[in-house]
């Protein structure tokens, strides 16, 4: 199984982006010994449409367009459940063990997404009622797929 993190905007070289990397690449390795294949991140350019809706379009069609065939959608929303690490790993691995081809984590624009591509989701997933920096969101998001990936092979990264 393939993991992606599908995000609008590009991290800026920087402590944020040095972070996301450092767990993306432990994500990696560690997730090779288990079964998944890859973890990577895929940025794309933000819509310079003036008008909400058609950037909201704009940029969900290119996110859409890089999700493979019969993928796990997961989007970012501040209106999704609230998982804690234990229950992503435990999804992952029934998703992994039930053949999935890859995981899709989606991190829209600041407008949000598509309802065409929010409709697709599988989970909609919520780091809590605060609102985030999208930099501090992928960072976030990457270190929960590390630990999802260390609490799936036993690694005494995840302490509970």
């Amino acid at each position: 199984m393939r993991l992606m993190v599908a995000a609008i905007g590009r991290l800026k070289d920087g402590p944020e982006r040095e972070l996301a990397e450092r767990y993306r690449k432990r994500a990696e390795q560690t997730g090779r010994r288990i079964g998944f294949q890859d973890t990577e991140v895929v940025e794309i350019r933000e819509s310079r449409a003036q008008e909400v809706g058609k950037r909201m379009v704009e940029e969900s069609i290119a996110l859409a367009n890089v999700i493979p065939d019969k993928a796990v959608i997961l989007i970012l929303d501040e209106r999704g459940e609230s998982l804690d690490s234990a229950t992503l790993a435990s999804r992952l691995g029934r998703w992994r063990d039930d053949g999935r081809p890859a995981a899709v984590f989606i991190i829209g624009g600041d407008d949000g997404l598509a309802p065409s591509l929010r409709d697709k989701a599988t989970v909609r997933l919520a780091f809590g009622a605060a609102t985030w920096p999208h930099q501090l969101v992928r960072v976030m998001l990457l270190e929960q797929i590390y630990r999802a990936i260390s609490i799936l092979s036993g690694h005494p990264y995840h302490r509970a």
